[in-house]
């Protein structure tokens, strides 16, 4: 099976900040490594419009709200490792919430999503981050979004509150981002497989465990045991 360690890469990569990052189309379906990411937050904030953005380079100016989820992919090479982001677009509505709650399951990382041209639902993103915490594994990573950059004029979040939010809940990643315009709209996406690659190397022995007879099947992860190098535990992504 494949195996990684973290010198390899740092001999392979050099620094994070030399990481080279090129955007594959979505149907592309050769990869090294394959993350699960769950995009949450309240409806109408424009998560479906983001990813959509990031994914394909197309905005739908009119709206229609997602039921239950929509699943998209996102592919990246960074350098010379492809990065396979498995997004699970999920619905905002009251609800489905109980819905939701079952994709927290084996989630890399979590992207909470606001609206800056909307004040309730930045203050509804503290009651999305505990559900994050309730129903997630502990190593999840969780990025905070600022959608609808481009409507400065109706602005009702700053910067500051949702920078000082992120400080406070030691938050790993923040930005605003414009899913009509495209700003920042791949690029968040960008810097979640960055994390997810990096925060994957911790592992200085991985063996992958494949799902599926398809050679692109997703591989997922597992920690060797260094008492019992036959015993596999649970990796870091899903």
């Amino acid at each position: 099976p494949f195996m990684t360690t973290r010198r390899d890469f740092l001999k392979q990569m050099g620094t994070a900040m030399a990481v080279k990052a090129v955007v594959l189309p979505d149907d592309y379906n050769q990869y090294d490594l394959s993350f699960k990411m769950i995009v949450i937050g309240d409806a109408g904030v424009g998560k479906s419009c983001l990813t959509s953005q990031a994914s394909k380079g197309i905005f739908e100016e009119s709206y229609s709200a997602t039921v239950g989820f929509e699943f998209l992919v996102f592919n990246v090479k960074l350098n010379e490792k492809v990065i396979k982001l498995q997004i699970w677009d999920t619905c905002g509505q009251e609800l489905y919430r109980s819905l939701i709650s079952s994709f927290y399951r084996n989630s890399s990382l979590a992207m909470m999503v606001y609206a800056i041209n909307n004040k309730e639902s930045f203050m509804h993103i503290e009651s999305w981050l505990k559900e994050v915490k309730l129903q997630s594994n502990p190593d999840i990573k969780v990025f905070l979004i600022g959608n609808k950059s481009d409507l400065e004029e109706e602005r009702q979040v700053t910067l500051e509150e949702a920078k000082t939010f992120k400080e406070e809940h030691g938050i790993h990643y923040f930005s605003e981002a414009s899913a009509k315009n495209g700003i920042n709209a791949k690029e968040v996406f960008i810097e979640a497989a960055k994390l997810l690659y990096l925060e994957h190397l911790k592992y200085k022995d991985v063996n992958f465990q494949k799902l599926g007879n398809d050679k692109n099947d997703v591989l997922i992860p597992v920690k060797v045991s260094k008492k019992n190098s036959n015993r596999k535990k649970g990796g870091c992504c899903g």
